[in-house]
């Protein structure tokens, strides 16, 4: 059946309709249409009344060719210029009251969920994606979107600061000649590499894949350097010989050189000096850029059922992502993994009992891996720490809410409930206040037994979880007396939710 994707971007609206066609995907439409919705979001920090309006009288437009082609199914998605902003929920809420249409903010992890899933099925006869430790940028008007994934797992993702809507906005406050207004570009994007850089885990990267859905702005920057109809493939000589070229040109003589549009021109040089950062961060002689863009990545995925395998789905990639995140903090992450696997026992013994979903398990898993991390501002409080800094991060796949309560989960995991003055946890609807009790109770028994950071316990099993008194039995044959005295105190939280009392059996016969 044939779908549609609308792509609301930081400088225009786009309409993709396709449907399933010879193990791919044949494009039916492709409209787009001006909405400046960043140029407001990155000068005010909110939209604007004149491109909401704007918005609506496009998507209304949208709807009627939707209706033409008979297209029910309808995917809607915003990037950066609303995630961004501060009135974006009054501004999804306007759209679905005018419209009808339900927009799915993106953050960089979704947005990377799809591209890679996309270029999986369209470079797997050509190209081992997930045997690879790649880069993935997407690059669009508002921000630079980069994921780091190993052999198919995401270590990290980050949205840096730089898009062709932003350069504009830069060069628009600035005056000096050509080589200065060059010179402060290029400070501009170096810093933004620098911090990236700084956030990078220690991995080597075989190779980079850039997205661009404008080929025809490719072929005339790099001529004679398309591989085949899937990417373009360049090095860093090609870079520096059309940077040496921009560097002394104003708009006008860049559009007459390349052949390009003039609100284009003053945006080629940045461009280039984004691809010249790339190559400092691989020793690959060759960047590659993909013909394709977010919009028919989502599409793909929606009308042919692209999914990765199992291995690499939701949970096992924030689980990576968990684990890096570990690593660059400095957390012990031997204690970390088993907590988080303690954690699990406990919550598919228990999780019936208090009430529990299966997704949920998820937030326990998560906040059971980063408990830890504030210990790298200072071990005094450390819990507050970790709230502060997982309710920071940027999560792939989970919504502000649900980073919320992870963050809520790992403040949890020792002696203090929570209070009035708890910001983030007040911040939270009831029942998700009650969910995080709930999980930050099994989170303290788990952290419990493994309080010397030693992995002592070997087994673990949820005795009788339906009886009045309920038995924990670890399998251990090491000094388990400090595990069992801090078990006892943090079993009270579990016992005050459930009304039941709470047990440890040490079982040496094992």
């Amino acid at each position: 059946m044939a779908a549609g994707v609308i792509d609301i971007g930081s400088n225009s609206i786009k309409l993709l309709i396709g449907e399933p066609a010879d193990g791919g995907i044949m494009i039916l439409e492709s409209l787009k249409n001006v909405v400046p919705i960043g140029r407001s979001t990155f000068l005010k920090g909110q939209i604007s009344q004149e491109p909401i309006n704007l918005t609506i009288s496009t998507l209304e437009k949208y709807k009627k060719v939707l209706k033409e082609y008979s297209v029910t199914q309808v995917f809607v998605i915003a990037t950066t210029a609303v995630r961004e902003a501060a009135n974006r929920n009054i501004f999804i809420d306007t759209v679905r009251r005018k419209t009808g249409l339900e927009i799915d903010v993106l953050n960089v992890g979704d947005i990377v969920y799809y591209i890679d899933a996309y270029i999986s099925h369209k470079l797997k006869d050509s190209y081992p994606v997930h045997n690879k430790n790649l880069l993935i940028g997407e690059m669009g008007a508002g921000s630079l979107d980069i994921s780091l994934l190993k052999k198919g797992f995401t270590l990290t993702n980050m949205g840096l600061a730089l898009g062709a809507l932003r350069f504009k906005q830069i060069l628009s406050r600035v005056d000096g000649s050509r080589e200065e207004l060059a010179e402060a570009i290029q400070e501009y994007i170096a810093n933004e590499f620098a911090y990236f850089r700084s956030r990078l885990p220690r991995v080597h990267v075989d190779d980079i894949f850039l997205i661009d859905e404008n080929q025809e702005f490719l072929k005339a920057i790099l001529p004679n350097k398309q591989v085949s109809t899937n990417f373009f493939q360049f090095t860093v000589t090609d870079v520096e010989r059309i940077i040496g070229e921009l560097s002394s040109k104003g708009p006008e003589e860049i559009a007459r050189a390349y052949d390009l549009p003039l609100e284009n021109a003053d945006t080629l040089l940045p461009y280039m000096i984004i691809l010249k950062m790339f190559f400092s961060l691989t020793q690959n002689p060759h960047v590659y850029i993909l013909e394709t863009s977010l919009a028919e990545a989502v599409l793909a995925n929606k009308v042919m059922g692209l999914e990765l395998s199992k291995r690499y789905n939701k949970s096992n990639q924030l689980l990576a992502v968990a684990q890096s995140i570990c690593e660059q903090y400095n957390v012990n992450i031997d204690h970390a993994k088993h907590v988080a696997h303690l954690a699990g026992v406990l919550f598919a013994g228990l999780a019936a009992h208090l009430g529990l979903e299966e997704n949920e398990l998820l937030y326990l898993s998560l906040a059971a891996y980063l408990h830890d991390i504030g210990k790298f501002i200072s071990n005094r409080s450390h819990h507050k720490h970790s709230e502060y800094i997982i309710n920071s991060l940027n999560l792939f796949r989970l919504t502000d809410e649900e980073i919320k309560m992870i963050a809520c989960v790992a403040r949890y995991h020792r002696r203090g409930d929570p209070s009035k003055s708890h910001l983030v946890y007040n911040s939270l609807a009831e029942d998700k206040q009650i969910v995080v009790q709930k999980l930050a109770s099994l989170l303290r028994m788990a952290n419990a037994l493994d309080h010397a950071y030693l992995q002592k316990a070997k087994a673990l099993k949820v005795v009788n979880p339906e009886k009045a008194e309920i038995t924990i039995e670890v399998s251990t044959r090491e000094n388990f007396l400090l595990e069992k005295a801090e078990f006892n105190e943090k079993k009270e939280l579990f016992e005050r939710i459930t009304g039941n009392r709470v047990k440890l059996s040490i079982n040496e016969n094992f």
